[in-house]
């Protein structure tokens, strides 16, 4: 407790940069998967994508970041054995902080798009095991994460693979494939609409005291927001003006114009809500440094926001995103397998699906596994062939080892610190 009083100003300030290096880290790795898939597919420049996703992403960190957050994310460790020492929990948390930071700027240089939850949870469990035993750990949770190294990118996988076949069969495959584009796509943006309002109020919206839904009410707002986007995308998609005498690559062209800017919309819907759901996991663990040394001690299982912390991590996330992005965005844009705006849509409106089914099941998600999975069955659906598997199997290693490495340089931050300190 001395330490609290002695040192608490200097560990609020170290805690806030670190929480910066961790909101950087995210917007350098997580962004770039929301935006990988419109570069990838030429629908937006490395330069609309960065700009796009910074907007989005500050102003879903920012304005439905939430005013209160969990002290510890996803429930990973029990605080009661730091009830008596609360000094071990405060250090524990920032050598979290440093060390998932750390790993996702690894990560991020070498192109792999890893998840920023798992290394943050990975990075909590290695400390709480070396400072209380590993009975601090909640070990069906991370059963149930490891668990979704498996569901969650299959789902997503065959959600994509189903709606790329749907486009081929019902558009790219038929005698006139402008004319069934028409016909189609509408119902496309109907359920793009549908999904991405639920996306929204699921994950973009729920930490914002002042709107709170039912399930009923969200879906409700998501049925008629479906119906009104469908039904503006028919008028609009009916004023494309195409000679009838064009061949067959030129309505390609023009059918796939017209998915590049369901893209970008898509893209927008998936960085808002990302902004505001994971923005969490650098400021979490920073949350929780405050509350504790303000509150002399006292650990709580949430933990009300300083008016400065949201920014920080907005601002974090935006200039990681912006610095070192273009190399995860390169990895799920062009890394994997080639996309088109068609394929790339398919994808992201899959990752988003099972973002939705994730919500409502309480499936422990990694929006990065879901879209990387996403992309592999949009590539398998043109053979296997379509997927570069040297790629491939370097994300999954890079998926398999977040969370021992997340853990073991917590460990080194923790000793490191508490040598310092304690």
């Amino acid at each position: 407790m001395d330490i609290l009083s002695t040192y608490g100003v200097m560990l609020i300030a170290f805690a806030a940069i670190v929480g910066f290096f961790m909101a950087w880290g995210i917007g350098a790795n997580d962004v770039a998967n929301a935006m990988g898939t419109s570069v990838g597919s030429k629908a937006l420049t490395i330069k609309q994508a960065i700009i796009i996703a910074m907007i989005f992403e500050f102003a879903g960190a920012y304005l439905a970041g939430g005013e209160v957050t969990s002290t510890i994310r996803k429930g990973i460790i029990d605080s009661a054995p730091f009830i008596n020492m609360p000094e071990v929990f405060v250090i524990g948390m920032i050598s979290a902080l440093v060390a998932a930071g750390t790993w996702l700027a690894v990560a991020s240089y070498m192109g792999w798009p890893v998840s920023t939850t798992h290394s943050i949870i990975g990075a909590i469990i290695g400390f709480a095991v070396i400072s209380a035993g590993a009975d601090a750990v909640n070990w069906g949770k991370v059963t149930g994460i490891v668990g979704s190294w498996i569901v969650t990118p299959l789902l997503s996988g065959v959600l994509a693979y189903i709606i790329f076949m749907s486009a081929q069969k019902f558009i790219f495959n038929t005698d006139n494939p402008i004319k069934n584009a028409k016909r189609y796509v509408p119902l496309y943006m109907a359920f793009a609409g549908f999904v991405l309002s639920l996306v929204t109020i699921k994950k973009g919206l729920k930490h914002v005291s002042d709107i709170q839904l039912s399930t009923f009410e969200g879906y409700m707002w998501a049925v008629c927001i479906a119906v009104f986007i469908g039904l503006l995308g028919s008028y609009f998609v009916s004023k494309v003006k195409i000679d009838p005498e064009a061949d067959k690559e030129m309505q390609f062209n023009n059918v796939e114009k017209i998915f590049a800017i369901l893209m970008v919309v898509t893209a927008c819907c998936m960085a808002f809500a990302h902004g505001s759901n994971d923005v969490a996991n650098a400021i979490g663990p920073l949350a929780a440094v405050v509350s504790v040394v303000e509150n002399d001690g006292q650990i709580g299982a949430k933990a009300e926001l300083a008016w400065w912390i949201l920014p920080l991590g907005g601002f974090g996330i935006v200039a990681g995103l912006a610095l070192f992005g273009h190399r995860v965005m390169a990895t799920i844009g062009k890394g994997i397998t080639h996309l088109t705006p068609s394929r790339g849509f398919a994808a992201e409106l899959a990752a988003a699906s099972t973002v939705v089914i994730a919500s409502g099941t309480g499936l422990p998600i990694s929006t990065t596994q879901t879209l990387v999975g996403a992309v592999l069955g949009v590539g398998l659906a043109r053979g296997i062939a379509a997927l570069n598997l040297g790629v491939v199997r370097n994300i999954v290693v890079s998926w398999v080892v977040t969370l021992p490495i997340g853990a073991g340089l917590s460990i080194l931050a923790y000793f490191a610190l508490s040598a310092a300190l304690l």
